[in-house]
Order: C-alpha cells, then sequence, then structure tokens
C-alpha cells in the first residue's frame, strides 16, 4: 500500500496568520502551489488556498491588507504519513479538497494535492 508519506511534497511552504494575503500570494506564486500552511509559533493553525484568494479577491478586500488569518481555512482536515494515498484522494474527492496538510503532532510535515494523487494513479501504482 502507498501512503501519502511518499507522496507528499515535504518543502512545505509556511505563512503567518498576521501576513497579508498579497505576501502569501506572492509567495505561492514564487514557488508555484497552491495552498500554504498557516503556522503560528510552528504550530499549524490553517491552510491558505487558491480558493481562500479568490473568496478574498471576489469580496473585493485589498491585498496589501487583508491578513491571512482573516481568510485561511482554520483547523483544516489532515492525514498522517502513514494514510494510504486512496484515503488522501478519498477525501479530497468527497470533501472538495485540493491539498490535505500531513502532520506530525501539531507540526505540518508535507502537503498533498489531488494532483499528486491523480499522477501517482496514473503510473498505475496501486495496491
Amino acid at each position: 500500500m502507498s501512503t501519502v508519506g511518499e507522496l507528499m511534497t515535504s518543502e512545505v511552504l509556511t505563512v503567518a496568520p498576521e501576513d497579508t494575503i498579497g505576501e502569501a500570494a506572492q509567495k505561492m506564486t514564487d514557488q508555484g502551489v497552491g495552498a500554504v500552511v498557516v503556522s503560528d509559533f510552528g504550530r499549524m493553525i490553517g491552510i491558505f488556498t487558491e480558493r481562500d484568494l479568490m473568496r478574498a479577491v471576489a469580496g473585493r478586500v485589498h491585498s496589501s491588507e487583508a491578513r491571512v488569518r482573516e481568510w485561511m481555512t482554520p483547523d483544516p482536515v489532515t492525514m498522517t504519513e502513514d494514510a494510504s494515498v486512496e484515503e488522501a484522494g478519498q477525501t479530497m474527492i468527497e470533501r472538495g479538497f485540493r491539498h490535505i496538510p500531513v502532520v506530525a503532532g501539531e507540526r505540518a510535515v508535507g502537503i498533498v494535492s489531488i494532483r499528486d494523487v491523480a499522477e501517482w494513479r496514473l503510473k498505475g501504482r496501486s495496491d
């Protein structure tokens, strides 16, 4: 059985809750990712995604003033490294997510995306 630990991106991009959504968007763009973990003193408190950014823009907020804490998804659904890739994919499809943080305790140690799961499946890797 393949696990999310084998599939996840282990270089987790993080932002602080007091960062502006513009700063978060710039980091996401620079790294070519669609989600960042929101971390407060090393503890994951949320996730900020492209969808959260779009909600903020649709709400007509200014990206240099609105804070990540106002638009992030708090207490996101998470998985541990030993969760199966199938479980991650099923959770993302059922819940409408595109990213799930992978945690060890209160720390994010990785992130898995629906793209990671799709690529894994297309390469014929299954149980």
